[in-house]
């Protein structure tokens, strides 16, 4: 896999040697006088095929990394803005530096910045000049065959159609630029329609994909293993899906204008201005082609399945595939750079760790109560844990009442784990999904989850996020008594951020990072919710179990669920299946996606909430008391036994408190941010761009 990697980097390293080759691309009017490119420059690439390919590999280069990265000057990757799933209710960022917090949490954003996808910034259009130019120039390049020509074109239209997908559910109708740009055509490129967006994207996948390997996978150099990361035809018929999905969702197709009164709706910018089932269907013979042709060539992608099954041999069957990069799982993947020991430049990582902690995004206990127990059963706060007292702080009208909680059984706590004695010592069983454990971190996981045994066996010190426990603050009470998360601590929420951080000593030391566009758990999820908008409740049912089993869980309809009549309650079954969705592809901003799609205003408006841990041990005097003190380094070496009874108090997050959470969903000032604004100095220069509604 090494190998592999490194030839990729440094093609993309020769490939940016001739970034300069062609001219910038620039907006508005500065794009319309400006050249496509030098003829010298363009005789210069296209009498060469090594210049070529080298000029398609710098193209790869411009695709969205996802992880936020140093010294980036794509908008969407920059480690100051932060991570589209904070706006949610999965996260709650903690660095008020942050866009996420200055400008989204405040409520205070406006078409005058750049928002966290950028209609300018993100190396869109610079990706669909740079393809025209490919696909305008490259009969001009002697020396490659008919297919070698095809091969390159279709990569290129591939990367074409991915820019456009990036923007699709943020935006809406886009200009559609096919050619390169010259002062005499840039005005007749105003905003298209939603629906020819949907289709020009869609026109494109189908172009690429007959030109594409399924996989690289091959005995020759062009079809091998060596040029994993560049697109295939899996890829481009999972784009092609992906699309038609977002868009036969309800922002987009629907008998109803999501905001109301604005150009961009009458015009039709936003959506299709109708419902119409068949764009359901249109979803699901897409994915159809894909699991068909997919069978066609063996199966190639596909879930990684546990060697054991315990929490242990779930989670690293979970984590293997999405961190490797050659994981059957991964359909098309973007990377950067490559560094070995090292984060490297990272900063997700470098910013993540336990001793820094400026950008980090912290699970809500609302994100933590969508994991089941392990059994699959749901996890209910009410049912599942017990009432212990109430405190007040404070007096007369300024006075709170604290509940208290545990989640006990026998003497121990099992809200995580399960301690069942034995001779010796005891057996410690994972309570809840196992892809909790790799969501967040939470008291009781051990640090690392070796890659190096087939099982994944879990080593190293627990994880201590308890209230003066090792990993978490010595304190999370204000001054009067009352709870609140601290913008310093390492677990501000009560949880911290577990998925592509990992621990470090074991992480850095062995994988590159790299960002999933396309998986295979994201597609039989998505597959899911067009086969229940289609009537085909138990289908979709099959293809979530799928994703369960893989982590142990029981069927989605299991008597567990028996009240929410999943095979006729379509609305049940979805809801479902988006909680499945945030539990399976936490981090990688699929429920920012989903919320938008969905029309999920409540996602934006509900307060979230943390949840402090309290170690309880008993004192001299045979009673439960709280023990604000690490158990590593401290009571461990007293002879304590490891800490199995805790309690918990729950506290509204007032740290970064997000001004939509007082409004109403469904008000205007809310439905506005389902779409991004179009940057304001874009629309003064008249070249067609309509704002979204709101904005």
């Amino acid at each position: 896999m090494k190998k592999t990697i490194q030839i990729i980097i440094g093609l993309m390293c020769a490939g940016s040697v001739y970034t300069g080759c062609t001219d910038q691309v620039l907006f508005g009017n500065d794009f319309i006088n400006k050249a496509p490119g030098g003829s010298s420059n363009l005789d210069s690439i296209f009498a060469n095929p090594d210049y070529v390919n080298q000029y398609l590999t710098n193209l790869y280069n411009k695709q969205y990394y996802g992880l936020p990265y140093k010294n980036n000057n794509i908008q969407s990757a920059s480690p100051y803005n932060g991570k589209l799933d904070a706006v949610t209710d999965l996260y709650q960022m903690h660095w008020s530096g942050n866009k996420v917090w200055s400008s989204y949490y405040t409520g205070t954003f406006t078409a005058k910045e750049d928002p966290l996808i950028s209609f300018s910034n993100d190396n869109v259009w610079e990706t669909v000049h740079q393809a025209s130019v490919i696909k305008e120039n490259i009969d001009r390049c002697p020396g490659l065959s008919a297919h070698q020509r095809d091969y390159i074109v279709a990569q290129a239209t591939a990367l074409q159609a991915f820019a456009y997908s990036l923007l699709l559910p943020h935006y809406g109708g886009l200009p559609i630029i096919e050619t390169t740009i010259d002062g005499n055509n840039i005005g007749d490129r105003p905003r298209a329609t939603f629906a020819e967006t949907v289709d020009a994207i869609v026109r494109w996948c189908d172009a690429a994909k007959d030109n594409l390997y399924w996989a690289y996978n091959g005995n020759d150099a062009e079809s091998s293993q060596l040029q994993t990361g560049r697109w295939t035809k899996a890829g481009v018929m999972a784009l092609k899906a992906q699309v038609l999905w977002i868009a036969a969702s309800p922002l987009f197709n629907s008998d109803t204008p999501y905001y109301g009164g604005s150009e961009a709706e009458s015009k039709h910018l936003v959506w299709y201005g109708d419902y119409q089932q068949d764009r359901w269907k249109r979803a699901l013979q897409a994915f159809e082609d894909f699991w068909k042709e997919n069978e066609a060539n063996g199966n190639y992608y596909h879930l990684v399945q546990p060697a054991k099954k315990n929490c242990d041999g779930y989670r690293i069957a979970y984590r293997r595939g999405y961190i490797n990069d050659d994981s059957p799982e991964n359909i098309h993947w973007t990377k950067v750079a490559q560094y070995y020991g090292t984060q490297g430049s990272y900063t997700w990582l470098n910013w993540n760790t336990w001793s820094v902690n400026r950008l980090n995004l912290s699970p809500s206990v609302e994100y933590m109560e969508m994991f089941p127990w392990s059994s699959g059963q749901p996890f209910n706060r009410a049912k599942d844990m017990k009432y212990q007292y109430t405190y007040t702080v404070g007096e007369g009208e300024d006075a709170v009442d604290w509940d208290v909680y545990n989640c006990l059984s026998g003497q121990n706590d099992n809200l995580f784990f399960k301690y069942t004695a034995v001779r010796g010592g005891f057996v410690k069983t994972a309570t809840r999904d196992p892809r909790l454990y790799e969501n967040a971190r939470v008291s009781g996981v051990q640090e690392m989850l070796d890659f190096n045994r087939e099982d994944g066996s879990s080593s190293g010190n627990i994880i201590e996020t308890w209230v003066g426990g090792q990993n978490a603050p010595t304190s999370v009470k204000n001054l009067d008594g009352t709870l609140a998360e601290s913008m310093t601590s390492y677990c501000p929420t009560g949880f911290a951020t577990y998925k592509y951080v990992l621990c470090q000593n074991e992480y850095w030391r062995d994988y590159d990072m790299h960002w999933n566009v396309l998986t295979i758990p994201d597609m039989i999820l998505m597959y899911a919710e067009c086969l229940a908008e289609c009537g085909r409740n138990k289908d979709a049912i099959e293809q979530v179990d799928l994703v369960r089993s893989r982590v142990g869980l029981k069927s989605l309809n299991s008597s567990y669920n028996s009240g929410l009549n999943l095979l006729s309650n379509k609305d049940n079954l979805i809801e479902e299946i988006l909680r499945e969705r945030a539990c399976e592809l936490g981090m990688t901003n699929a429920r920012y996606i989903d919320m938008v799609r969905r029309k999920r205003t409540d996602w934006m408006t509900k307060q979230l909430h943390g949840m402090a841990t309290y170690r309880m041990i008993k004192n001299q005097d045979n009673k439960w008391v709280r023990r604000n003190a690490p158990y590593f380094g401290n009571d461990k070496n007293g002879g304590m036994d490891e800490p199995s009874r805790f309690e918990y108090e729950f506290f509204e997050l007032f740290q970064g408190r997000r001004a939509l959470w007082s409004l109403d969903p469904e008000s205007p000032a809310v439905k506005k941010w389902l779409m991004m604004p179009f940057p304001q100095d874009e629309i003064n220069k008249g070249y067609g761009l309509i704002q979204n509604p709101g904005w």
